[in-house]
């Protein structure tokens, strides 16, 4: 049965990346026109686009999504949002889920893809991780588009999750971004995405249901970068645990 599996989900990840590559080249046009506007007026389109491009590709693609506790973004406020990290699908889950425009911390080495390249530009701050120079930019960038009244993705765990546990150990960047600005994190949980492309198969993907639940926010007053972080670290391992099934 696992070889049966195996084979279909090569069938379903060359339908899943024709489609890609197809949606791609639609969607390329009016995000490559939004660049005539200046950000947050450019995130704000971009994010509408991916809205509607995910809520054609995903389903096509025979994934289903559940999302959970938008009520917990405030109108009107700015959030660091914080998120596990499990599957390269998660970005494309996470960019049109949080409810309103937002940027994503990214590594600028797929910045160079030919089409996919400007895109990946549009809703993301890019670092170099391995040049101190680049992570400070990319720190400073990071607080002005918070202040633009755009959300900030940040996936603390810094790499897909390949291990067994429920989450990475956390990285500071997030929590320090939170104690130096006073914006409140507001954590997301994700499931199942590395059942749906993963990490330890090269070319698979297999359909599912994937879900999104945003938890409330962790105040940040007071706090310091370690305290905020071992919080959230432990809101977001207890939610997964209780909730992973």
């Amino acid at each position: 049965m696992n070889f049966l599996k195996d084979i279909f989900a090569r069938f379903f990840a060359i339908w899943a990346l024709l489609l890609f590559v197809i949606t791609l080249l639609i969607v390329f046009i009016p995000i490559a026109i939004a660049w005539l506007w200046k950000d947050p007026a450019r995130s704000r389109i971009f994010h509408r686009i991916s809205q509607v491009w995910m809520a054609f590709y995903l389903p096509l693609a025979g994934v289903w999504v559940r999302r959970k506790g938008k009520q917990y973004f405030e109108k009107g406020r700015t959030y660091i949002v914080i998120c596990n990290h499990n599957s390269l699908l998660d970005v494309p889950l996470t960019t049109p889920g949080i409810p309103s425009a937002n940027k994503t911390i990214a590594k600028i080495e797929m910045a160079g893809i030919p089409v996919f390249g400007l895109i990946y530009k549009t809703g993301s701050v890019l670092v170099n991780r391995s040049n101190e120079e680049s992570r400070r930019a990319s720190f400073n960038e990071m607080k002005a588009v918070l202040q633009m009244g755009l959300h900030m993705c940040i996936y603390p765990e810094g790499t897909r999750n390949r291990t067994g546990a429920p989450l990475r150990p956390f990285h500071s960047g997030a929590f320090r971004l939170a104690a130096d600005t006073g914006y409140e994190i507001l954590p997301a949980v994700l499931f199942h995405t590395a059942k749906v492309l993963r990490n330890d198969r090269k070319f698979y993907f297999w359909p599912g249901v994937v879900e999104m639940h945003f938890l409330p926010s962790i105040p940040t007053a007071g706090q310091s970068p370690d305290q905020l972080r071992d919080r959230a670290f432990s809101l977001m391992k207890e939610y997964y645990e209780q909730h992973a099934q």
